[in-house]
């Protein structure tokens, strides 16, 4: 059985109000050590952890030493998207399995100031050479590579969108911070090192192609000597390389990262690897700032990302959902509910879901509550839907939620999609580089066909819960296909079904889509639900499989409820590293 992790997790319960010293300088000095002379701190029990809360700020993400980066940015006098980008550096570099620079990321942001909810586009597109041509000239027809060169073939989009998100914090929110103090953490952390987390410590256990014996020869030149789980168990984790390439982008921005020294030697290590990546296609990368979609949900309106990012299909669930009373529901009947209209949300997703340029279907159309009304007809409470076969994907990602007592909100999704991505470390840059774009099809008639300069369908999604017009419920996840489905979960068991934040992010879960290495569609089951409902399940037709009782496959959800009258409350998961603390 496995258990929360216990190791150095700390949960503030922020009795702060009434305390008035100023507010520390961003960096690792400021870790949560102050917290402890002004808050009530909180270990978590065997059972469960003890629910966070704060008047003035709170920071949730997988990785504790990142929420402490976001909380000391607030504390510094910067806002909630200062502490949002503090934190993504932060993690880029402590949980490097996960996410880093070679990756992209997906914000949705709510500026109090303007009072206008927005979302902006991290997302790197595919090479000018990438094309299905390209890859049959080197014997690829079927699917693109998972790991190695070839899978490495989008432009990383981590680094502008925090270069974008901290202009836009500058400009329009009026913070004071400065870029340079935003990445003193994550420098901090590359350069003098940090002690691997528990999830870091263990073999992977789904994706033997990164440690075990199918690994290609560049992950196990490049990758094993600094982040093999052995390697992690012989001191701290110091990462020179990245550091440097952090330096300069502290120093030059974005542009340090775009073109000069870093990109030149990016693409070379890329090339000499088999990837379809130039330096014009780093010269012309950009964040797009974009409108987030939407759909009612009870009493308010449920925030999520647009195309090429899955939000229509967290959205969707939702408003199937919304004609049902969850809350007088049994467990089984409201798993089978959200799963049933997981299924048809999926069947939009899979069918239309790619780059916004070359989409067939608007989504909002796709949303329309005549359409969701005439789905929602389709769902039967006794009878699942059958299964469609899948590709089988990865999913491991990073969520940051982050607000303050001005009511600004943010959340966050970062990612290199695979653990560890392609498995390729740029050369000296340190940069380990995503295989985003491994999700294209070669199939010419697919929905997300590849095609040069254009933008894969993402399983990213950050999301919001806005009540006259306001940010309530800040969340998000890791976990691919488990994304929408944990949302879903969250946001029920939250406004349905009575949970507090921590219990929203604690309940066991469920997980319908793809897994690491299956060829189709189970529904998985977290092991802490009982045999009487897995049986209850597949006798409506589920085609069951049970996983662990804490369980990363399910996820790493984080969570912020904004209390209408003032304060925070916050989940962070415990099948995770991280923390959701405040101040």
């Amino acid at each position: 059985m496995r258990h929360p992790r216990q190791h150095n997790r700390l949960l503030i319960a922020a009795d702060c109000a009434a305390d008035t010293r100023p507010f520390p300088p961003v960096g690792v000095a400021s870790f949560v050590f102050q917290a402890s002379f002004v808050c009530r701190i909180s270990r978590m029990t065997q059972r469960r952890w003890l629910e966070a809360r704060s008047p003035r700020g709170m920071v949730a993400s997988p990785h504790a030493l990142a929420s402490a980066s976001g909380v000391a940015a607030l504390r510094a006098g910067g806002n909630a998207l200062d502490a949002a980008v503090a934190a993504a550096a932060t993690i880029a570099v402590v949980y490097p399995h996960m996410n880093g620079v070679g990756g992209d990321n997906f914000w949705l942001i709510y500026d109090a100031t303007s009072s206008r909810l927005t979302a902006l586009c991290g997302a790197g597109r595919s090479a000018r050479a990438a094309s299905i041509e390209w890859y049959a000239a080197r014997g690829i027809r079927e699917a693109i590579p998972a790991r190695g060169g070839p899978a490495a073939l989008t432009v990383p989009g981590v680094v502008d969108g925090w270069w974008q998100a901290h202009q836009y914090s500058s400009s329009s929110m009026g913070s004071v911070l400065t870029w340079k103090a935003l990445l003193a953490d994550a420098i901090a952390y590359a350069r003098g090192g940090f002690s691997a987390s528990d999830g870091q410590r263990v073999l992977p256990p789904r994706e033997p192609d990164l440690f075990g014996p199918t690994a290609i020869a560049e992950i196990k030149r490049d990758l094993w000597p600094l982040y093999h789980p052995d390697a992690l168990h012989r001191g701290p984790l110091i990462q020179r390389d990245l550091a440097l390439t952090l330096e300069a982008v502290r120093d030059g921005g974005p542009d340090a990262f775009y073109g000069g020294d870093v990109a030149t030697r990016i693409v070379a290590a890329a090339t000499a690897a088999g990837s379809p990546l130039a330096l014009e296609d780093f010269a012309e990368h950009k964040s797009d700032w974009t409108e987030p979609l939407r759909v009612a949900y009870r009493k308010g309106e449920a925030a999520s990302f647009p195309p090429p990012a899955q939000g229509m299909s967290a959205l969707m669930i939702l408003g199937l959902t919304d004609g049902f009373d969850v809350s007088a529901q049994s467990e089984a009947d409201y798993v089978h509910l959200l799963v049933e209209a997981t299924k048809l949300a999926f069947e939009d997703r899979d069918r239309y879901l790619t780059d916004p340029a070359s989409m067939e279907k608007n989504p909002k159309d796709l949303l329309a509550p005549d359409r969701i009304r005439r789905l929602r007809a389709r769902i039967d409470m006794k009878r699942a839907r059958p299964a469609a076969p899948a590709r089988a994907a990865g999913g491991d990602t990073i969520a940051i939620v982050a607000a303050d007592a001005q009511g600004n909100a943010v959340s966050l999704i970062q990612s290199l999609y695979f653990t560890w991505g392609s498995g390729l470390v740029a050369g000296d840059t340190g940069v380990v580089l995503q295989n985003r774009g491994s999700f294209f099809s070669l199939d010419p008639t697919h929905a997300n066909t590849l095609a040069p300069g254009k933008r894969t369908m993402h399983t990213l999604i950050p999301s919001m819960y806005l009540k006259d017009g306001r940010p309530r419920f800040a969340y998000g996840t890791m976990g691919g296909d488990g994304q929408p489905q944990t949302q879903a979960a969250l946001l029920t068991r939250r406004l349905d079904r009575g949970l507090g934040p921590q219990e929203c992010v604690e309940a066991p879960r469920w997980l319908y889509g793809r897994t690491w290495g299956a060829p189709s569609r189970f529904l998985n089951l977290e092991g802490r639900y009982g045999a009487d409902l897995a049986r209850d399940l597949a006798a409506r037709g589920h085609d069951i499989k049970v996983g662990g009782d804490w369980d990363d496959l399910f996820g790493h959800a984080q969570c912020i409820w904004l209390e209408p009258d003032g304060g925070l409350v916050g989940g962070s998961d415990p099948r995770a590293d991280g923390a959701a603390l405040g101040f």
